[in-house]
């Protein structure tokens, strides 16, 4: 059970997509709410009510465009944080995060930040065949790589377990690590390629670049947002049978180490928690 009520939070994420559909529509960017944010849209005319992040993809080109310019595009408190740019952040995607605000989302993970919405890269993948299969397979190695980079080496105490993850930080830069993941996920264009995928969800994540297509407006707790071409087409493939709700054992909602709406993750003194 989350310790925080959840629809001050979701109110205030909306504001952070609020400001990228601005943004992106003036720069003539192209970005597409997915995954559960998506499923929320169509299913609940909003967020799923136990759902508390949201999710967005750029085409690589876009997304590129975005990461460069965010300073100037965006306002002063909203940052665009990613592993090129800060060692710290594990994940292949970025985040765009209100700093006026707090959220750690794990004790044991010390990268803390603002509220935020995910934003994912979209590129290109090969066709179905022997390339996309070696291909994923040399992701999922990096995938792994990166997790154990990243892990705390004594998560699971001074064992065995703890060899390999120190093995890795010995040898492995975290740089090294997401410029390899990097070359191989734009190693197919978006604009040249039939079939995209943002990564997130392994080859479930694969579609064809027409589901996407041009964004299409959809509502999203009664604001007009950027959806993608087919939906259905989307959520049938990613979800199954999507219009069911599931039971209570599948709500699940996060519960954050640490959330403050009203204060500065900045102001954050992370000595106070190491104690």
């Amino acid at each position: 059970m989350a310790s925080y009520e959840i629809r001050p939070l979701q109110l205030r994420i909306l504001e952070i997509l609020q400001t990228i559909d601005s943004v992106c529509k003036e720069r003539g960017l192209r970005y597409y709410i997915i995954a559960g944010t998506l499923l929320g849209a169509v299913r609940h005319k909003g967020f799923i009510p136990w759902d508390d992040d949201l999710d967005i993809a750029m085409p690589r080109s876009d997304y590129e465009a975005l990461k460069k310019n965010a300073n100037d595009w965006l306002p002063k408190n909203f940052e665009f944080i990613n592993g090129e740019d800060d060692e710290r952040f594990p994940f292949m995607f970025s985040k765009i995060q209100d700093a006026n605000t707090t959220l750690w989302e794990r004790k044991h993970i010390k990268n803390f930040g603002g509220v935020f919405v995910d934003v994912f890269p979209l590129d290109g993948v090969p066709e179905e065949g022997l390339g996309r299969t070696l291909h994923f397979i040399k992701f999922s190695f990096y995938k792994k790589l990166k997790y154990f980079v990243y892990r705390d080496p004594f998560k699971h105490g001074k064992g065995i377990n703890s060899w390999i993850p120190r093995l890795c930080r010995r040898f492995v830069s975290k740089e090294y690590v997401h410029l390899k993941i990097k070359k191989l996920m734009t190693k197919y264009s978006f604009n040249d390629s039939k079939h995209v995928v943002d990564y997130d969800d392994g080859k479930r994540g694969i579609f064809p670049k027409e589901v996407f297509g041009d964004p299409k407006p959809i509502l999203f707790e009664g604001v007009e947002v950027n959806g993608i071409s087919k939906p259905h087409d989307y959520l049938a493939h990613k979800y199954g049978d999507y219009m069911v709700i599931p039971d209570g054992d599948h709500q699940i909602q996060h519960d954050f180490y640490l959330l403050d709406l009203e204060k500065s993750y900045h102001d954050l003194d992370i000595n106070e928690f190491n104690r």
